[in-house]
């Protein structure tokens, strides 16, 4: 029997829906849809400090106004903690996690210093085999974050419009943070336990996450032996996709206050009109199999997503 294709949109509501939203959101819909699959909209609404109720109604407007239709959803991970929580503990019980009570000023040193030819590495293993005494001592001045016990794997996959990426972890230089110190989830943690659980099998995003792909494939492996789901054998086919930039080199994104699909319908833009300037920005037209003007989010399903313009680094607008 055929695998059916699930893929998700996972937006942060930490600002107005932008460009590089609907880049993502277009993309990873046009594909769902072409291969007859289910898209699944995710909130992804961790950062409890710039997460807000009212950019969350937001983004839902704007993608109903642009004619988005979500199979699934919206969910929230703000509303999925006992989840993250009882993973964590049992990563715990199989000894795959461990505290560190590294400050930032240490790990500022660690990352900005490194040994002559080698590579920078964000860690250096320093809490990864403390004793418990020396953790009973430290826990009485500081919380801890919680990183997961990297064993050395080389974790090699292909993406769709990058090619091949191989990357080689380190134990102990490369076991990244899957809780912070202030009790905040990370991402690496959120993303991975909720595409398990929604049984995601593509992931579409912007090639600018592709160097934290291969932590969370390696998370990945390890859940398999603590949750037991069958989804967990499921292989996850990645489509990270060019980043847009503005002319100006910047990154179009809610923190360079890049134009909002608010502004737009807010000036008068039509959801047609919105469309039309979206893909002559992007210059999408030349991976239209059809050569036409474009209307509706409907217009894009005949995209040919093997188009070499998905397989750039970076897109200016």
């Amino acid at each position: 029997m055929k695998q059916v294709v699930r893929g998700r949109f996972a937006p942060s509501p930490t600002g107005y829906m932008h460009m590089g939203n609907l880049w993502i959101a277009m993309l990873s819909y046009v594909s769902v849809r072409q291969q007859g699959g289910q898209w699944i909209l995710r909130i992804e609404d961790i950062d409890r400090q710039r997460s807000q109720s009212s950019y969350t109604a937001g983004l839902l407007q704007d993608l109903d106004w642009l004619g988005f239709q979500w199979d699934e959803g919206p969910y929230q991970q703000s509303r999925r903690q006992s989840l993250y929580e009882s993973v964590l503990q049992q990563l715990e019980a199989h000894n795959l996690v461990y505290p560190c009570y590294c400050s930032r000023a240490r790990l500022h040193n660690v990352s900005s210093a490194p040994h002559l030819g080698e590579k920078r590495h964000p860690y250096d293993g320093h809490c990864r085999e403390l004793s418990l005494a020396e953790r009973d001592q430290l826990a009485k001045n500081k919380k801890p974050s919680y990183r997961l016990k990297v064993e050395d794997t080389r974790v090699q996959f292909l993406d769709a419009w990058q090619g091949l990426q191989t990357k080689n972890l380190k134990a102990g230089y490369d076991d990244f943070v899957i809780r912070r110190a202030d009790g905040m989830w990370a991402y690496n943690l959120a993303v991975v336990i909720d595409d398990l659980v929604m049984g995601v099998t593509e992931v579409v995003r912007g090639c600018d996450l592709l160097d934290v792909t291969a932590q969370q494939i390696y998370l990945r492996n390890q859940l398999r032996a603590v949750c037991h789901q069958e989804s967990a054998s499921m292989v996850i086919h990645y489509k990270q996709a060019p980043v847009l930039l503005g002319q100006d080199g910047y990154r179009l994104s809610k923190r360079q206050h890049s134009v909002t699909i608010k502004d737009l319908r807010e000036s008068g833009y039509t959801p047609a009109m919105v469309w039309s300037y979206f893909v002559e920005q992007v210059g999408l037209g030349k991976a239209l199999s059809e050569r036409r003007r474009v209307h509706s989010l409907s217009d894009l399903l005949t995209l040919d997503l093997n188009s070499s313009l998905f397989k750039q680094e970076i897109i200016y607008m």
